[in-house]
């Protein structure tokens, strides 16, 4: 009796083990991907808020460099001797917004990320970097300022929210400080800056290599484009308009409720 009664106590035992193990083993796979998508969602928000930050900061030197060249010597012929370059990297890697926008890390989609980042590429590497004559132009200082000033509202609140810790106050300015910037920065900024370098476009046969094979010059290009610009620069304008409205209505609402 004591015989066979000892080897049924183990194997009672080791049973009980088993069942043990088994259900923690399912327990660490429900948790697994759990954990996986708290750490996905951990680094995004570390590397948004690092790229953010950086492009804050970038901008921000950009806006100083600017504005202490023009106090330093009363002139806004030197914007894009005192930061264009730096501008140029700054406007080329914001490529990545677009890059965020259609992964999914951020919820901007790709559209309206490639409008704003088409237009001013095009305007900074093709026209202002290409042509000296027209980097010492007012309309440079403009577009620099608007662009800058814009910036230096819009990475921080991004940069903010991705710790949750966004003041309001800042919120308002994203959503408020474009109504005035934006038209600035278009119409005395990129688009006289265009009209103005149309003529050295066409002194300087522009990217002729590269228009040989078409019915139309870079010069026919940008003249259309710059008709055409208000209507596509209206879109975007618009959408951030709806934006404003979405944002800065939630915390209205809530009160109402």
């Amino acid at each position: 009796m004591i015989r066979a009664g000892g080897p049924t106590n183990k194997t009672g035992s080791g049973v009980v083990k088993d069942k043990a193990r088994k259900i923690l083993v399912k327990s660490c796979l429900l948790l697994t991907p759990l954990s996986q998508a708290l750490t996905m969602s951990q680094l995004s928000k570390l590397y948004l808020f690092t790229y953010n930050s950086l492009q804050a900061f970038g901008w921000a030197v950009s806006l100083f460099l600017i504005l202490s060249n023009f106090l330093s010597f009363n002139s806004i012929n030197a914007a894009y001797a005192s930061a264009g370059e730096l501008i140029c990297l700054l406007q080329a890697s914001s490529f990545l917004e677009v890059v965020h926008g259609a992964i999914g890390i951020v919820p901007s989609g790709v559209l309206f990320p490639l409008m704003q980042w088409g237009g001013r590429t095009f305007v900074l590497l093709t026209i202002v970097r290409k042509i000296d004559e027209v980097q010492e132009l007012p309309s440079v200082f403009i577009t620099f300022v608007a662009w800058s000033l814009s910036e230096v509202i819009r990475y921080p609140y991004y940069a903010l929210n991705c710790i949750g810790n966004c003041p309001s106050w800042i919120t308002y300015l994203r959503y408020t400080a474009f109504i005035v910037l934006y038209p600035i920065g278009l119409v005395p900024g990129e688009m006289w800056l265009m009209y103005e370098a149309l003529p050295y476009i066409k002194k300087k046969n522009l990217y002729a290599d590269y228009f040989a094979f078409l019915p139309f010059s870079y010069y026919n290009f940008v003249t259309v484009l710059l008709v055409c610009y208000p209507f596509l620069w209206l879109n975007l304008y618009v959408y951030l308009l709806k934006q404003r409205r979405l944002r800065l209505s939630k915390p209205h609402e809530k009160k109402q409720k």
